[in-house]
């Protein structure tokens, strides 16, 4: 019975790998406040690579609405611009030679629709991703029954189990999909 246990607990981490990776995605989203999750993970092109921001600067919110940006390296300020204005927050930064402000405007009605829509997108993507994870588990449980390594019952029981952590996992994706569709079309 060990083998069908490692399969089950392989499923879960899987399964959990997907909903933390949608979890970070979301973080990145704007909602109505602004979070340094926003911008952290922006590609800046510089010293010969791209590099994610939280490495090449302090992030603060001294505001609601509003992210100062301040770089270690002062020579990079250009890049780091040029990187915010690439990402697709939407934003016009603002330097003064040593730091960037990036003030968030309010989200138009049409804006947070089109958050809405890649937000449940995103929530689509996780589903798939944990569906395929759901075959992988029964191919493989199924390929332990022609091996004769368990039988038809114990393929039964344990298929029942792969598919309830599968709703597990798929309700709480629909959880969470719904929890940052309306922070997003809360005014």
């Amino acid at each position: 019975m060990l083998p069908i246990k490692k399969i089950y607990q392989q499923t879960k981490e899987k399964m959990e790998q997907t909903k933390e990776a949608l979890k970070k995605k979301y973080a990145t989203m704007r909602g109505g406040r602004a979070t340094p999750e926003m911008v952290s993970g922006i590609k800046v092109d510089c010293y010969g690579s791209k590099m994610p921001l939280s490495q090449l600067a302090n992030i603060s919110i001294p505001e609601p609405r509003l992210i100062v940006i301040e770089p270690w390296d002062k020579s990079i300020l250009e890049n780091i611009k040029k990187a915010l204005l690439a990402s697709e927050l939407g934003v016009n930064p603002t330097d003064d030679g040593n730091l960037i402000r990036v003030a968030l405007p309010p989200l138009t009605e049409e804006r947070r629709e089109e958050i809405a829509k890649i937000i449940r997108q995103w929530a689509e993507e996780a589903k798939v991703n944990i569906r395929n994870i759901r075959r992988e588990a029964r191919e493989k449980i199924e390929e332990m029954e022609e091996n004769k390594e368990i039988s038809e019952d114990e393929k039964r029981r344990a298929e029942k189990e792969v598919q309830s952590i599968t709703d597990e996992y798929m309700k709480t994706i629909d959880e969470l999909r719904d929890k940052k569709v309306e922070e997003i079309k809360k005014v």
